[in-house]
């Protein structure tokens, strides 16, 4: 009986999952779970490392016995380590404010296209790149260490770059798989700033007798690594804080409309370019739930739901991953303010503000698989929905009313199966993700939602993408 602890950490959670395999079947619970608060003050925000490190050790001593154990985490954030291997400070969270004209900087070093065609990831400011670009502290760094790496390396003090976590920097060539020289240069950044490359599914140290393997460190592609399939036409759609949707293809595609259109080449588990678009995701629902709280109106998550269900449809739309929606705090009003902007209907109910959230996203994610379908020149027949917002019936039926092909919902906990299963790989349990994923495929739940699709569903689409343009004017 081989046990596995799986430590899936988000941007606003963390979990550890210990799971076992009896050679035929993995079974799984979650031992230890803790809210990852960001640290904010004067006017910075940071990750509180410290506390996650304590949450870390806590879970082990909870696990008791097993023989491995790996971290996945939201991509592009790190950590500053000086010569003496001590984190120089809390790591910024990628949703500081001191990256609101990294744009602007790095324009000044290289166009955004060349950095596209060099790196291909959607030009984001919170990528890695843009990150260092405003970190006062970068300059006197003797190590970057992304977040899942930082986490072993607290563990076992090997310190590793994972390639799928390295693949969201902004930094690495999707067609290479190292460091593109070209863009370090022009942005000043040695290449001994990096710990050595290595490949996902690696062990890389021990801690106490229990190896420390590194997965794929992105949780993206850990949930796409657990995807219950061999269809070469399925999407996925891993929904979690963030909803990112994409598909799997052989090759990069770095092409000037594929930059235009935001699209984004990350690297997977399996060598693969998972071909995808980054899309705010449940993290809306999520602070609208605190902004409310603090208000004193305590919801839950079902309670939401069945308000947005009672709200007038199609009334109003916002575009999730709007500037003015990005920062935390009061984001009922941001909404507010986006729809009078945009010379809209303005929600005033919490259903109504809730449904344009849901409906929005549904929207967002038509239009984003329809921007990669004619990128990649490929017809998908299915979407597998993969992670948290699986449980979220209402948005899988949205997702699959708006995209117009099954929704296959499941796995709940895609990104730490996909942790296990690797984890398995590097044990030698596993012979590839193939057999992980079939593994996966009959013995997880899976939801299947056909689409109901309408004339009304055509025609709000139309008026989202005519919103969407005139508030970018």
């Amino acid at each position: 009986m081989r046990k596995v602890l799986a430590f899936d950490f988000g941007a606003s959670s963390g979990r550890a999952i210990k799971a076992e395999f009896d050679g035929e079947r993995i079974t799984y619970k979650e031992i230890h779970r803790f809210d990852n608060i960001p640290i904010e003050k004067d006017g910075e925000v940071h990750h509180d490392v410290e506390m996650i490190f304590g949450e870390i050790k806590k879970a082990i001593a909870l696990a008791g016995d097993v023989d491995s154990l790996a971290f996945d985490t939201w991509g592009v954030d790190y950590a500053l380590l000086d010569e003496n291997g001590d984190i120089i400070c809390s790591p910024f969270h990628y949703r500081d404010e001191r990256t609101a004209k990294a744009l602007d900087k790095a324009e000044e070093k290289m166009p955004l296209i060349d950095i596209y065609k060099k790196t291909g990831n959607q030009i984001m400011n919170i990528n890695t790149l843009f990150q260092l670009l405003c970190d006062e502290n970068a300059k006197k760094a003797k190590q970057l260490l992304f977040m899942p790496d930082l986490f072993s390396y607290l563990l076992c003090k090997n310190a590793v770059c994972e390639k799928s976590i390295a693949s969201t920097s902004q930094m690495l060539s999707p067609e290479s798989k190292k460091w593109d020289e070209e863009v370090l240069e022009k942005f000043d950044i040695p290449s001994s700033l990096f710990a050595p490359l290595t490949d996902s599914a690696s062990v890389v140290g021990e801690y106490n007798g229990i190896k420390v393997i590194s997965v794929a460190g992105h949780d993206t592609q850990c949930a796409v690594a657990a995807m219950p399939t061999g269809n070469k036409n399925a999407a996925f759609l891993s929904c979690g804080t963030w909803s990112l949707i994409g598909c799997e293809t052989d090759e990069p595609i770095l092409t000037e409309e594929s930059f235009r259109l935001g699209l984004s080449n990350e690297l997977g588990a399996n060598s693969k370019i998972n071909y995808l678009k980054n899309i705010s995701g449940l993290w809306l629902i999520q602070e609208t739930r605190r902004d409310y709280a603090k208000n004193g109106e305590s919801y839950s998550y079902n309670e939401l739901e069945q308000f947005a269900r009672k709200a007038e449809p199609f009334k109003c739309f916002v575009d999730p991953d709007s500037p003015l929606l990005s920062a935390h705090g009061d984001l009922p009003n941001k909404i507010r303010k986006y729809c009078e902007k945009t010379n809209q209907p303005i929600p005033k109910s919490v259903g109504e503000i809730v449904r344009c959230i849901y409906e929005s996203l549904a929207m967002k994610y038509r239009l984003a698989l329809e921007q990669i379908s004619e990128c990649t020149e490929r017809n998908f027949e299915v979407l597998h929905l993969l992670g948290g917002g699986t449980k979220d019936g209402f948005l899988c039926r949205m997702t699959a009313d708006s995209i117009g092909i099954p929704v296959v919902a499941g796995p709940i906990e895609a990104t730490a199966l996909g942790n296990i299963i690797l984890q398995l790989k590097a044990l030698g349990d596993l012979s590839d993700i193939e057999s992980g994923r079939r593994l996966i495929a009959k013995s997880e739940k899976l939801l299947e939602y056909i689409p109901n699709r309408n004339s009304e569903w055509d025609e709000a689409y139309k008026k989202f993408k005519i919103i969407i343009q005139e508030e970018t004017l």
